[in-house]
């Protein structure tokens, strides 16, 4: 099976919850911990007000003070200070300092209010009451260590979900996709045994048997109309062919009436090979080639090698075997023929009087070398379908198309490469 790409819906459902809980767990921290100051801070506030109200009275009505420090920490300072300064600074205030308590002999985070007042005798006094508060920076680490801990909870709970949730709410797509995958067009189809309560995944098995459906009635349409096109274009070809052979016997014939009937025979079989290969072609594509079993690659070469060797003889080419392994792909076996004959039939066709031709097999591949005369062909332009890349008239230029079609059906590579003055053609499995 092909290693298939992109990310698991669970995987990605997991990841995109994970960072909707950081987003919302971030803010809902921020938000909590404003709250609870607030709080803390309005408590505090009226706390202080109260303070510095009784202390304030009692200064203007000339009582006596209370305690400067008191035993809950409170502690306030009143000073007397000038017109200028009261006009200058607001006689309201509310923050957050280190101040020194008294009472415990150390510095403390408070919340101070300073109150600035103006007495009956026209003086203005400026008093300071501070009580302990909480720590904030302490607070919001307590916060974010809580968060930390309520975030991995929530993750763990979160791939729990759904690798058991979810992925078995996924089991219907899942089974779909397998008697997807198995479906070949050709091959008898098995009924879809997919039941689900699940709206979506009924209305996709729906859709899904009626695009097969569909495509089983193109397939079969398509496969009438190769083999009606197979007999009814194929078989005039072959009586005309086989009555111009009969005329070219005829003895009372002239050189040149002769020469013109070899030039018709000669393009009308050419025009018959060319649709056999564009039907091959058409039947590849249509995916109507479904029977599979091991082909032996090695004892293909050695069968139908030997038949290019005796062809081509008159050309002094040679051909060096080299079995470096043992090759068994699993394929129909007239498409591993044509796929073995045709590169081997490019090779000679291409190749010059006394080359020397190389077929290496290995249990990979295999790779068919001939010499190159002319410099590299053109690697995104040999596999096109009418592609000539010499001037041999005898050439469909439909060759290495079929074998590129059969390689793409039993998802094979086949390359081509320019090495060391020879043309390369590599199919691997």
């Amino acid at each position: 099976m092909n290693k298939r790409k992109g990310i698991k819906l669970v995987t990605l459902l997991t990841r995109r919850l994970a960072v909707v809980a950081v987003a919302v767990m971030s803010l809902w921290a921020v938000l909590f911990y404003s709250v609870v100051v607030q709080e803390v801070d309005d408590e505090t506030d009226d706390q202080l007000e109260t303070l510095a109200e009784e202390i304030i009275v009692r200064d203007l009505a000339g009582d006596t003070l209370p305690a400067v420090s008191s035993g809950m920490n409170n502690q306030y300072f009143l000073t007397e200070v000038s017109a200028e300064y009261a006009q200058s600074h607001p006689h309201v205030q509310y923050e957050d300092r280190d101040v020194f308590v008294e009472a415990k002999n150390e510095t403390e985070p408070a919340r101070v209010l300073t109150y600035i007042y103006k007495r009956g005798n026209g003086t203005w006094g400026r008093i300071e009451v501070s009580t302990p508060t909480i720590e904030k920076a302490e607070l919001r680490e307590a916060i974010a260590v809580s968060i930390g801990i309520l975030f991995l909870t929530l993750i763990i709970s979160i791939v729990v979900l759904n690798f058991t949730v979810v992925r078995r709410s996924m089991r219907p797509l899942h089974k779909l996709l397998s008697w997807l995958e198995q479906y070949r067009p050709g091959d008898k189809v098995s009924a879809l045994d997919n039941p689900t309560n699940i709206r979506e995944f009924a209305w996709l098995n729906e859709v899904s048997e009626s695009a097969i459906q569909r495509s089983e009635q193109l397939h079969q349409q398509q496969k009438q109309f190769i083999g009606n096109a197979s007999h009814e274009m194929q078989t005039p070809l072959a009586i005309s062919i086989g009555r111009l052979e009969m005329m070219m016997d005829d003895d009372g014939l002239n050189q040149q009436q002769l020469g013109e009937l070899v030039k018709v025979h000669h393009t009308l079989s050419h025009l018959s090979r060319m649709n056999r290969s564009l039907l091959l072609l058409s039947k590849i594509d249509g995916a109507q080639f479904s029977e599979r079993k091991p082909i032996d690659i090695n004892a293909l070469a050695k069968r139908y090698l030997p038949d290019y060797t005796q062809v081509y003889a008159h050309r002094g080419i040679e051909v060096e075997v080299q079995e470096q392994g043992h090759l068994v792909i699993e394929m129909d076996e007239s498409l591993a023929v044509a796929l073995l004959t045709n590169l081997l039939k490019n090779a000679f066709v291409h190749a010059s009087e006394g080359d020397t031709l190389y077929l290496r097999i290995s249990d990979r591949g295999f790779t068919v070398e001939n010499t190159a005369h002319d410099g590299p062909l053109d690697a995104s332009l040999i596999f096109n379908r009418f592609y000539h890349t010499s001037g041999n008239a005898q050439s469909t230029g439909l060759g290495l198309s079929i074998v590129k079609s059969i390689c793409n059906l039993y998802k094979i590579n086949v390359d081509y490469h320019h090495r060391d003055g020879r043309h390369v053609f590599e199919v691997t499995v």
